[in-house]
């Protein structure tokens, strides 16, 4: 299974004074996507940290079509664009309630060696897990 689905309601403190989601709140949806989705391999952000190994975000692309507004239900779904080498890529598409969608997203990560902030491959334990 390369892709996961996560569904939460949209808080009040999200939203603008027209009850609209503020555009910079999608960036921490996607990220709620992809922990969600490494979850489901049994890996943690907070594990892979505590081996050595950082994943920054170092390009973001969001296309909004709809807007998502307070307390509607929307789903996230996180797909592995291809095989993660030193970099691991995902796109997503985020749903409301009426299975519209409302965004279309890409975000590429780099693994990171916490010691060196240099580059690094994808660790093996995370490729075995994740076999495309």
């Amino acid at each position: 299974m390369n892709f996961n689905r996560v569904s939460f309601r949209v808080r009040y403190a999200e939203t603008d004074q027209m009850g609209v989601v503020y555009h910079g709140n999608y960036a921490q949806y996607l990220e709620m996507g992809r922990v969600e989705w490494l979850r489901g391999f049994g890996i943690s952000y907070k594990s892979m940290e505590e081996n050595g190994i950082m994943l920054p975000v170092i390009s973001l692309g969001i296309n909004f079509k709809k807007p998502a507004l307070y307390d509607d239900l929307i789903t996230v779904e996180t797909l592995l664009k291809k095989p993660p080498l030193v970099k691991i890529e995902f796109d997503y598409k985020i749903y409301n309630g009426k299975d519209e969608i409302l965004v279309e997203a890409n975000t590429v990560l780099a693994f990171i060696d916490k010691k060196t902030n240099r580059p690094v491959k994808c660790p093996d334990y995370v490729l075995e897990k994740i076999k495309m």
